[in-house]
């Protein structure tokens, strides 16, 4: 006879989000429970995800504040600058650039945010190896490989039953398990959004010289171009091309890639030369009807997946992470029932405004910028122009692209919970 153990919280997705949401949780004092069709060693070999991530100086303070930080930091690659132009121009990285360009300096900031970059780049594979080692010290339990098979929602908890047959129980249920998350549809919350017919060629790549770290961001009418610096003298790309024309360079000959490839590169890094697989992504725009749902909350991309053209999905939904356990930990102080409406509405109301804005700022910013219409380039050229010219602005911005502004959890405020 099968015996259900209890929990406060189920995660299901142990993937970036749901297991640093379950660090958060557990460091509060909440009984927290992974499940994943995925075991963690296959999850941590090289080649189950090739991409990395731009992860902001506050996010990077949350993961110091989880005891993650400190092993991290040594694969972690600072991004001290950012040239952002316009394509078919010569730009920021040329010797007589164009005005059409944005130049951030994390230097600008630097009295504010105590000499922290803008940024770090640090490749998935080490950010998941430091998260499944901080889990297991932590003494977190991880069921894997396993999978939902069913989510019944009570008056005071949920029963979830696993595709094994076993039955767990808690008082709320997270779904964690990114864009095709069998939490939100078993909660029956929709979703909208569309597809920009393009996808994203990601590689890694080593360089003949010093990135000085500084992450290059060029609009061409494809859409972006990023070549963002890694440590070892390495650097990601993140290559937007129709879907066909993605699929095609994936599929290309190296030789045939690598002429690709520097027509757009250029030759100011010298003698680049690609290392590792390549990789394709379909690029998409999805976001949550709602967050929540009786004894349910979504994070990550199960609650909302961006175009990475500001490189702030997994931002997005780490800031998900700290809120919701915030917030569930707060009511759990209070006595309060931690997945009851009142409760979740307070995490709904704290993060969807924030995500619907920066999905909406991001679609619009691909849409003005992968097109190549005169009226169009003009007024964006004289745009960049502008807010290069006015500190303000641009400082604004550097601290939006951090996470430094809003109503911040404590956690990205690198306060413990």
């Amino acid at each position: 006879m099968n015996t259900t153990d209890h929990y406060d919280v189920i995660i299901a997705g142990a993937g970036m989000a749901g297991a640093t949401f379950a660090l958060a949780a557990a460091q509060g004092g909440l009984k927290v429970a992974l499940v994943d069709p995925q075991p963690f060693a296959t999850q941590l070999a090289p080649t189950f995800d090739g991409r990395s991530t731009a992860i902001a100086f506050s996010t990077f303070r949350m993961l110091d504040a989880l005891g993650v930080g400190e092993g991290l930091r040594q694969h972690a690659c600072r991004m001290d600058r950012i040239l952002v132009t316009d394509g078919r121009r010569p730009g920021a990285a040329s010797p007589n650039p164009s005005s059409a360009f944005l130049r951030f300096d994390a230097d600008e900031i630097g009295d504010r945010t105590a000499g922290e970059p803008l940024g770090y780049l640090v490749e998935n594979r080490r950010i998941r190896a430091a998260l499944a080692e901080a889990v297991t010290a932590a003494g977190i339990e991880v069921r894997t490989p396993a999978a939902m098979a069913a989510i019944e929602p009570g008056p005071a908890r949920t029963r979830v039953t696993l595709k094994d047959g076993a039955t767990l129980e808690a008082s709320l249920v997270v779904g964690a398990e990114g864009r095709v998350s069998l939490v939100r549809q078993m909660s029956k919350i929709d979703v909208v959004g569309w597809g920009y017919g393009q996808s994203g060629v990601v590689a890694t790549v080593s360089l003949g010289r010093d990135h000085g770290n500084v992450a290059h961001e060029y609009f061409l009418p494809s859409g972006p171009f990023a070549i963002l610096p890694l440590t070892e003298r390495r650097a990601s790309l993140v290559w937007t091309e129709t879907t066909r024309r993605a699929e095609a360079l994936v599929a290309a000959s190296d030789a045939a890639f690598h002429a690709h490839l520097m027509r757009r590169f250029g030759d100011f890094m010298e003698d680049v030369t690609v290392v590792g697989p390549r990789v394709v992504y379909p690029l998409t725009l999805q976001l949550a009807e709602r967050l929540t749902a009786p004894r349910v909350a979504l994070i990550g991309d199960a609650a909302h997946a961006v175009h990475p053209v500001a490189g702030q999905g997994l931002n997005m939904g780490l800031k998900d992470s700290a809120a919701l356990a915030e917030v569930l930990i707060e009511a759990m102080r209070l006595g309060e029932d931690i997945g009851s409406e009142t409760v979740l509405d307070r995490y709904s109301r704290w993060r969807r405004f924030d995500n619907t804005a920066l999905a909406a700022g991001f679609d619009g910013f691909v849409r003005l910028f992968s097109n190549d219409l005169p009226p169009i380039r003009l007024a964006r050229d004289l745009g960049m122009a502008a807010v290069n010219r006015i500190g303000l602005l641009r400082r604004a911005f550097m601290h939006e692209a951090g996470g430094a502004s809003g109503d911040l959890p404590q956690l990205l405020r690198g306060e413990a919970v």
